[in-house]
């Protein structure tokens, strides 16, 4: 199994992109762990559809191998800590690949959602795209320790 986090954009600000990163690290020591930016689309002379629609095409190809995809919406899913856990780890045990689709400051493409697997929400609150991100990396290090028994989810 591997986890794929394919975004749209590159964090913008130092300090949240160390963090990510950091994330990103830690949660590669219990799944192996790809991240993937896709370019952002100028939104000048677009509709907030066209601009989805592009991106959703970029973050589609970023995640074409992968069978199970995940859209990270805020009209997803909501999971425990340790539901996402146990979810992960069943991917895992069934040699499931994975991929985590964050869209841009418009969200995600109907397209997008029309092909997810499953559709994950973090909060009922929209999230700036690189919160998501940061947010993302955390569960999945927490979803590690959890399944190891580790005390860092307390």
């Amino acid at each position: 199994m591997r986890v794929l986090v394919a975004a749209v954009g590159k964090p913008r600000h130092r300090d949240l992109a160390a963090a990510i990163h950091e994330y990103e690290r830690r949660a590669a020591r219990y799944w192996p762990l790809e991240a993937r930016e896709v370019r952002e689309e100028a939104s000048r002379g677009r509709s907030p559809g066209e601009v989805r629609s592009r991106e959703g095409e970029r973050l589609l190809a970023a995640a074409a191998s992968v069978p199970v995809l995940v859209a990270c919406d805020a009209e997803g899913t909501l999971m425990r800590s340790e539901e996402f856990a146990g979810w992960l780890r069943g991917s895992r045990d069934a040699g499931r690949d994975v991929a985590f689709l964050i869209g841009g400051a418009y969200g995600l493409s109907d397209d997008v959602r029309g092909r997810a697997t499953m559709t994950l929400a973090f909060a009922r609150w929209t999230l700036p795209h690189e919160l998501a991100r940061l947010v993302l990396a955390e569960q999945l290090y927490r979803a590690g320790t959890i399944g190891r028994g580790e005390p860092y989810h307390k």
